[in-house]
């Protein structure tokens, strides 16, 4: 007798260690030794809290601390031109003073209460990618108001924030807003702001413009960017990732077979034309030739089920390795993906 409670304490013992070991995350790795830390600049607090008396006095010492993020602000994100333009700090002193903008930035202000939390997250998801990447400069991240002009923006080495992007779903200035459909308000909060920087921080990092001719090629040089997302994040939830519903994600996993047999049925995987590219991609009401139950971008997420498929299967593969990877035929046939 006591040789069968050993037995099957044995058995039940490696059960747990199964288990234990099948559920661990290997995108989970130790960063307590990095020391490298992104740095975010409260670009919005800076010009804001400038006094506006001598203005252009004002703006030429805020431009010299960060010429490159200004001049992107100014010229691509807000539209107002350059500092050396003839009336510049005029139209910049109505932006910052304009009605809606200041009552924006008090909204912003209450929102962002607590922004160190999510500098925080921040500076954590990109001690993740310098352990992946450790020879990639990090970016330097600016924080600011657009007027609702942009959520996330990038250049080299800079990222660019648009805290009155991420007010909540229920802020009164989206439901006015003709450019901004409410399927994209949902997202519109600050818990999906940290992995809308991991994404288009991959997009940046990571584009492939000219390989990508297919639908094909396309979800999973997309499934590509979210497994990124996975490594900068790996403790933030799918939904979160991805910007569905639980609903949605639950969606997903049930029709999963559904989609991907649409998909090599109706000869979808090596089409190129641009709009069967676009429906399976592209952000909607949902994700069109599938049930209007599904949510948009269903062709992403299939696309990272492949990729996870594979780097679960070839776990010598490193992220970097991954994504520097543009075979994407050779993906999916070594993947070995085939839902049931």
């Amino acid at each position: 007798m006591k040789t069968m409670k050993h037995k099957t304490y044995f058995i039940i013992l490696l059960s747990v260690i199964f288990f234990a070991s099948c559920s661990r995350n290997p995108l989970k790795v130790d960063i307590s030794g990095i020391e490298t830390e992104v740095e975010v600049v409260r670009f919005d607090q800076d010009l804001f809290e400038l006094p506006l008396q001598d203005t252009l006095a004002e703006l030429t010492a805020l431009r010299n601390k960060n010429p490159e993020f200004f001049d992107l602000f100014t010229w691509k994100v807000i539209g107002v031109g350059g500092i050396e333009e003839e009336h510049f700090p005029e139209i910049m002193g109505e932006f910052l003073t304009d009605t809606m903008i200041v009552n924006v930035k008090t909204l912003v202000e209450k929102e962002s209460s607590d922004f160190e939390k999510t500098e925080e997250e921040l500076i954590t998801a990109f001690k993740y990618f310098h352990y992946h990447f450790p020879d990639k400069e990090l970016p330097t991240i600016f924080t600011t108001i657009s007027g609702f002009n942009q959520s996330v923006f990038t250049a080299e080495e800079i990222i660019g924030i648009s805290l009155d992007k991420y007010l909540g779903r229920d802020c009164s200035y989206y439901q006015k807003l003709s450019n901004v459909p409410l399927y994209k308000v949902k997202n519109m909060h600050k818990k999906k702001l940290v992995s809308d920087v991991a994404y288009a921080w991959g997009l940046t990092e990571f584009d492939d413009p000219h390989g990508t001719t297919t639908v094909l090629d396309n979800i999973v040089h997309q499934g590509k960017l979210m497994y990124f997302v996975d490594a900068m994040l790996p403790e933030m939830h799918d939904s979160l990732k991805i910007g569905y519903t639980s609903e949605q994600l639950q969606w997903c996993k049930s029709n999963e077979p559904q989609m991907w047999n649409f998909l090599i049925e109706n000869e979808m995987l090596y089409s190129n034309k641009r709009m069967d590219i676009l429906r399976y991609i592209n952000d909607g009401p949902y994700t069109t030739g599938f049930p209007t139950e599904s949510p948009a971008r269903a062709g992403i997420w299939i696309g990272w089920q492949i990729v996870r498929k594979y780097m679960d299967k070839f776990e010598e593969v490193t992220l970097a390795q991954l994504m520097a990877n543009t075979n994407y035929q050779e993906i999916l046939n070594d993947s070995g993906y085939y839902p049931e």
